[in-house]
């Protein structure tokens, strides 16, 4: 303790007892893990099917592995890739507890002028159905304060189904004791699911709907009392996420995630060669080039739409990538026509 080079009898003696015994209950308690996510996934069974707002516009589904074994561990922020009965991928966050290593939850709205998948899910997806799964992943990690974070608070902004990723972000910086504050913000308190499970928080959480509060709420509102030395956590649509970026205190930290594909900035237009028919297609300014060749291809495989899961990747023929793929729902060149293995 003062610096000594020989390490105290006493100190060692209780280090080698204590580790004794956490060796031995991973044998008393060992159970046997369901095999790592492969890039194949694997198949899962819906356990669980339940109605989670007013409007019924969204429902939670807890899927389970088939032998009922236990899963991959998880942390907040994460999400799992589904492969969908029509071939659509798709990603939900996941929002149930982490420590339940024999379920995974995610929760999905009904949009049906949406691409079909949150239509799958709510018809399709019954208890006892069958999924592909891959994942989980992580591209919104929660990095809590003193690991990984500097801030001496946290806050939380949710905007409708961006509360998924927060949900468990919320429970764990309550167990944990952390200093923290959150707003929820939707259209109504209909459409806004998981509001039983937040109430046990108290007036730590703000529930600000545009029904109620005379319309969209300002940056000032969603940030609440967030000082240059709070991280604030945010999901929802690409307008909340920039008005809050905006409105930052100098110094704070923010994280997000969008539910939606960031908008196209001073593109250009260019041609796509799909290799395998030699037709080409015009991919243009103001559009991806995921949309475009999807108009000609709607098969086409895609999930986020934002880059990260990699979903979309294609190979490519250009001098300009030296990964030799281009990921079309956000990479685009500078005018130059690309040949694509499509």
């Amino acid at each position: 303790m003062w610096g000594k080079r020989q390490r105290d009898p006493l100190l060692r003696a209780v280090a080698g007892v204590t580790t004794a015994y956490m060796r031995s209950l991973r044998f008393l308690y060992r159970t046997d893990l369901t095999p790592p996510v492969s890039d194949g996934g694997r198949r899962m069974l819906v356990r669980e099917r339940r109605v989670v707002a007013h409007d019924e516009n969204v429902v939670s589904l807890t899927l389970a592995a088939p032998d009922g074994g236990e899963l991959d561990r998880w942390r907040p922020g994460a999400h799992l890739d589904l492969e969908l009965p029509s071939g659509r991928r798709r990603q939900y966050s996941l929002c149930g507890d982490p420590a339940d290593s024999r379920a995974y939850t995610i929760a999905v709205r009904r949009i049906p002028d949406g691409g079909g998948g949150s239509l799958e899910v709510h018809e399709l997806l019954h208890p006892g159905a069958s999924v592909k799964v891959r994942g989980p992943y992580n591209a919104f990690p929660f990095a809590l304060p003193g690991h990984g974070s500097t801030a001496d608070g946290l806050h939380f902004v949710a905007g409708g189904i961006g509360i998924t990723p927060i949900l468990p972000m919320v429970r764990l910086a309550h167990r944990l004791g952390l200093d923290w504050s959150m707003v929820y913000t939707g259209r109504n308190r209909e459409s806004l699911p998981f509001l039983d499970q937040l109430a046990e928080f108290g007036d730590r959480v703000t529930v600000r709907t545009d029904d109620d509060g005379g319309g969209i709420p300002s940056a000032a509102e969603l940030l609440g009392a967030v000082t240059d030395t709070s991280a604030v956590y945010c999901c929802g649509p690409i307008p909340m996420i920039a008005a809050i970026d905006d409105a930052l205190p100098p110094g704070a930290e923010f994280h997000y995630e969008r539910f939606s594909p960031p908008p196209i900035v001073d593109g250009r237009p260019f041609e796509a060669e799909l290799a395998r028919t030699g037709e080409v297609v015009v991919v243009p300014a103001d559009r991806t080039a995921l949309d475009a060749i999807s108009d000609v291809r709607p098969g086409l495989a895609f999930s986020c739409r934002q880059g990260f899961c990699g979903t979309c990747a294609v190979r490519v023929e250009h001098e300009g990538r030296t990964s030799g793929q281009m990921l079309l729902c956000v990479e685009r060149t500078q005018g130059e026509r690309v040949v694509l293995d499509i």
